[in-house]
Protein backbone atom coordinates (compact mmCIF):
# COMPACT_ATOMS: atom_id res chain seq x y z
CA UNK A 1 0.00 0.00 0.00
CA UNK A 2 0.99 3.61 -0.72
CA UNK A 3 0.21 6.59 1.57
CA UNK A 4 0.52 10.25 0.82
CA UNK A 5 0.08 12.87 3.51
CA UNK A 6 -0.87 16.28 2.93
CA UNK A 7 -0.56 18.91 5.78
CA UNK A 8 -3.26 21.57 5.50
CA UNK A 9 -3.55 24.53 7.59
CA UNK A 10 -6.64 26.61 6.30
CA UNK A 11 -6.25 25.18 2.92
CA UNK A 12 -10.23 25.27 1.93
CA UNK A 13 -9.80 27.12 -1.35
CA UNK A 14 -7.43 25.11 -2.36
CA UNK A 15 -7.74 21.70 -0.98
CA UNK A 16 -10.35 20.25 -3.37
CA UNK A 17 -7.92 20.36 -6.62
CA UNK A 18 -5.10 18.76 -4.97
CA UNK A 19 -7.28 15.96 -3.25
CA UNK A 20 -8.41 15.29 -7.22
CA UNK A 21 -5.29 15.22 -8.47
CA UNK A 22 -4.55 12.97 -6.58
CA UNK A 23 -7.07 10.79 -6.55
CA UNK A 24 -6.34 10.52 -10.10
CA UNK A 25 -2.82 9.49 -9.43
CA UNK A 26 -3.79 6.53 -7.19
CA UNK A 27 -6.11 5.44 -9.98
CA UNK A 28 -2.74 5.26 -12.48
CA UNK A 29 -2.78 2.14 -14.01
CA UNK A 30 1.11 2.06 -13.41
CA UNK A 31 0.13 1.38 -10.12
CA UNK A 32 -0.85 -2.31 -10.99
CA UNK A 33 -4.03 -2.10 -8.53
CA UNK A 34 -2.34 -0.94 -5.10
CA UNK A 35 -4.10 0.87 -3.08
CA UNK A 36 -3.51 4.18 -1.72
CA UNK A 37 -4.12 6.32 1.39
CA UNK A 38 -4.29 9.65 1.35
CA UNK A 39 -3.98 11.45 4.66
CA UNK A 40 -4.43 14.87 4.93
CA UNK A 41 -3.35 16.49 8.37
CA UNK A 42 -5.41 18.88 9.54
CA UNK A 43 -3.34 21.16 11.55
CA UNK A 44 -5.28 23.90 13.67
CA UNK A 45 -7.60 24.20 10.67
CA UNK A 46 -10.55 26.73 11.72
CA UNK A 47 -12.31 26.43 7.93
CA UNK A 48 -14.24 24.26 6.05
CA UNK A 49 -10.61 22.14 5.14
CA UNK A 50 -11.88 18.97 7.13
CA UNK A 51 -15.30 18.91 5.21
CA UNK A 52 -13.67 18.80 1.97
CA UNK A 53 -11.11 16.37 2.65
CA UNK A 54 -14.30 14.32 3.68
CA UNK A 55 -16.26 15.31 1.24
CA UNK A 56 -13.39 13.43 -0.89
CA UNK A 57 -13.62 10.63 1.13
CA UNK A 58 -10.12 10.82 1.87
CA UNK A 59 -8.66 10.08 6.03
CA UNK A 60 -8.07 12.84 8.13
CA UNK A 61 -5.76 13.70 11.13
CA UNK A 62 -6.55 16.61 13.67
CA UNK A 63 -3.44 18.55 15.12
CA UNK A 64 -3.06 21.53 16.75
CA UNK A 65 0.45 22.66 16.42
CA UNK A 66 0.90 25.13 13.35
CA UNK A 67 3.91 22.94 13.04
CA UNK A 68 4.37 21.54 9.35
CA UNK A 69 6.91 18.81 10.75
CA UNK A 70 4.41 17.89 13.30
CA UNK A 71 1.42 17.74 11.11
CA UNK A 72 3.24 15.48 8.40
CA UNK A 73 4.54 13.21 10.90
CA UNK A 74 1.14 12.53 12.26
CA UNK A 75 0.17 11.60 8.47
CA UNK A 76 3.00 9.36 8.36
CA UNK A 77 1.93 7.79 11.60
CA UNK A 78 -1.56 6.71 9.83
CA UNK A 79 -0.52 5.80 6.60
CA UNK A 80 2.15 2.97 8.39
CA UNK A 81 -0.34 1.62 10.64
CA UNK A 82 -2.19 0.75 7.67
CA UNK A 83 0.86 -0.66 6.05
CA UNK A 84 2.15 1.68 3.45
CA UNK A 85 5.58 0.69 2.03
CA UNK A 86 5.92 3.67 0.38
CA UNK A 87 5.02 7.53 1.35
CA UNK A 88 4.39 10.30 -0.77
CA UNK A 89 4.08 14.00 -0.07
CA UNK A 90 2.73 16.96 -1.45
CA UNK A 91 1.21 20.54 -0.21
CA UNK A 92 -2.46 21.43 0.04
CA UNK A 93 -1.81 24.59 -2.62
CA UNK A 94 -0.45 21.99 -5.16
CA UNK A 95 -1.60 19.44 -7.76
CA UNK A 96 0.40 16.38 -8.83
CA UNK A 97 0.27 15.06 -12.22
CA UNK A 98 -1.70 11.63 -13.10
CA UNK A 99 1.63 9.58 -13.09
CA UNK A 100 2.89 11.26 -9.88
CA UNK A 101 2.83 7.70 -8.08
CA UNK A 102 3.85 5.97 -10.79
CA UNK A 103 7.08 8.37 -11.73
CA UNK A 104 8.34 8.36 -8.13
CA UNK A 105 8.09 4.53 -7.78
CA UNK A 106 9.14 4.07 -11.00
CA UNK A 107 12.77 6.12 -10.24
CA UNK A 108 12.97 4.50 -6.55
CA UNK A 109 12.72 1.24 -7.93
CA UNK A 110 14.96 1.50 -11.04
CA UNK A 111 17.99 3.34 -9.40
CA UNK A 112 17.25 1.21 -6.10
CA UNK A 113 16.66 4.55 -4.42
CA UNK A 114 15.62 5.00 -1.07
CA UNK A 115 13.81 8.14 -1.82
CA UNK A 116 12.98 10.69 -4.50
CA UNK A 117 13.20 14.28 -4.81
CA UNK A 118 11.38 16.17 -7.35
CA UNK A 119 10.64 19.47 -8.90
CA UNK A 120 8.28 22.02 -9.00
CA UNK A 121 6.38 23.99 -11.42
CA UNK A 122 4.43 27.69 -11.09
CA UNK A 123 1.87 28.13 -13.76
CA UNK A 124 0.42 31.19 -11.89
CA UNK A 125 2.53 33.90 -11.07
CA UNK A 126 -0.42 36.32 -9.43
CA UNK A 127 0.83 39.39 -8.53
CA UNK A 128 4.91 38.33 -9.20
CA UNK A 129 6.25 40.52 -12.30
CA UNK A 130 7.88 39.31 -14.93
CA UNK A 131 11.14 40.39 -13.13
CA UNK A 132 10.74 38.09 -10.51
CA UNK A 133 9.85 35.21 -12.68
CA UNK A 134 12.89 35.59 -14.90
CA UNK A 135 15.28 35.50 -11.84
CA UNK A 136 13.90 32.28 -10.16
CA UNK A 137 13.76 30.48 -13.82
CA UNK A 138 17.47 31.71 -13.70
CA UNK A 139 17.75 30.07 -10.80
CA UNK A 140 15.90 26.67 -10.34
CA UNK A 141 16.81 23.62 -12.05
CA UNK A 142 13.80 21.68 -13.27
CA UNK A 143 15.93 18.63 -14.80
CA UNK A 144 17.27 15.36 -13.97
CA UNK A 145 20.20 15.73 -11.33
CA UNK A 146 18.91 19.06 -9.77
CA UNK A 147 19.06 19.28 -5.99
CA UNK A 148 15.98 21.10 -4.84
CA UNK A 149 14.07 19.67 -2.10
CA UNK A 150 10.74 20.10 -1.71
CA UNK A 151 7.85 19.18 0.73
CA UNK A 152 5.01 19.17 -2.42
CA UNK A 153 7.16 16.60 -4.20
CA UNK A 154 8.88 13.97 -2.29
CA UNK A 155 8.71 10.45 -2.37
CA UNK A 156 10.57 7.89 0.90
CA UNK A 157 10.46 4.42 1.79
CA UNK A 158 8.50 3.75 4.83
CA UNK A 159 11.69 1.70 5.59
CA UNK A 160 14.11 4.65 5.48
CA UNK A 161 11.92 6.96 6.68
CA UNK A 162 11.97 4.98 10.23
CA UNK A 163 15.03 4.25 9.75
CA UNK A 164 16.15 7.95 10.34
CA UNK A 165 13.02 8.70 12.42
CA UNK A 166 10.97 10.37 10.38
CA UNK A 167 10.13 14.26 10.34
CA UNK A 168 11.47 17.02 12.86
CA UNK A 169 8.91 18.93 14.26
CA UNK A 170 9.74 21.61 12.49
CA UNK A 171 8.01 25.03 11.50
CA UNK A 172 9.51 25.34 8.06
CA UNK A 173 12.43 22.97 6.43
CA UNK A 174 10.80 19.62 7.84
CA UNK A 175 11.53 18.63 3.95
CA UNK A 176 14.84 19.21 3.99
CA UNK A 177 16.23 18.22 7.81
CA UNK A 178 14.72 14.84 6.29
CA UNK A 179 16.29 14.26 3.35
CA UNK A 180 19.85 15.87 5.20
CA UNK A 181 18.95 12.88 7.45
CA UNK A 182 18.23 10.36 4.57
CA UNK A 183 21.81 11.20 3.03
CA UNK A 184 23.54 11.24 6.70
CA UNK A 185 22.24 7.80 7.25
CA UNK A 186 24.25 6.81 3.46
CA UNK A 187 20.69 6.20 1.71
CA UNK A 188 20.32 6.76 -2.26
CA UNK A 189 18.06 9.67 -2.88
CA UNK A 190 16.94 10.16 -7.41
CA UNK A 191 17.29 13.78 -7.58
CA UNK A 192 14.37 13.82 -11.11
CA UNK A 193 11.89 16.29 -12.44
CA UNK A 194 10.13 13.35 -14.13
CA UNK A 195 7.44 13.60 -11.28
CA UNK A 196 5.52 16.58 -12.06
CA UNK A 197 4.08 18.97 -9.12
CA UNK A 198 2.30 22.33 -10.31
CA UNK A 199 2.48 24.48 -7.21
CA UNK A 200 0.70 28.23 -6.11
CA UNK A 201 3.03 31.34 -5.64
CA UNK A 202 1.05 32.84 -3.11
CA UNK A 203 2.09 35.15 -1.55
CA UNK A 204 0.66 34.56 1.48
CA UNK A 205 1.93 31.18 2.50
CA UNK A 206 2.44 29.18 5.30
CA UNK A 207 6.12 28.36 6.11
CA UNK A 208 8.12 30.74 7.40
CA UNK A 209 11.05 29.94 4.89
CA UNK A 210 9.54 27.49 2.46
CA UNK A 211 8.40 28.09 -1.45
CA UNK A 212 6.32 31.25 -0.72
CA UNK A 213 9.20 32.80 1.03
CA UNK A 214 11.70 32.04 -1.38
CA UNK A 215 9.30 33.68 -4.06
CA UNK A 216 8.98 37.03 -1.56
CA UNK A 217 12.52 36.88 -0.97
CA UNK A 218 13.31 37.28 -4.75
CA UNK A 219 11.03 40.65 -5.38
CA UNK A 220 13.62 42.93 -3.97
CA UNK A 221 16.88 41.70 -6.15
CA UNK A 222 14.27 41.47 -8.99
CA UNK A 223 13.71 45.20 -8.98
CA UNK A 224 17.06 46.32 -8.24
CA UNK A 225 18.02 44.39 -10.63
CA UNK A 226 15.26 46.17 -12.68
CA UNK A 227 16.25 49.58 -12.00
CA UNK A 228 20.15 49.12 -12.68
CA UNK A 229 19.03 47.66 -16.15
CA UNK A 230 17.12 51.20 -16.51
Amino acid sequence: MIGVVVPAHDEEAVLDACLQSLQVAATDPGLYGEPVRIVVALDACSDRSEDIALQRGVQTVRVDRRNVGAARSAGVDLALQAGARWLGFTDADSTVAPDWLVQQLRHAEGAQCDAVCGTVEVRQWGGYGLAVQQRYHAGYIDAPGHRHIHGANLGVSARAYCHVGGFAELRTGEDVALVGALEAAGLRIAWTNAPRVVTSARSHFRAPAGFGAHLAGLVVPALLTAGAAA
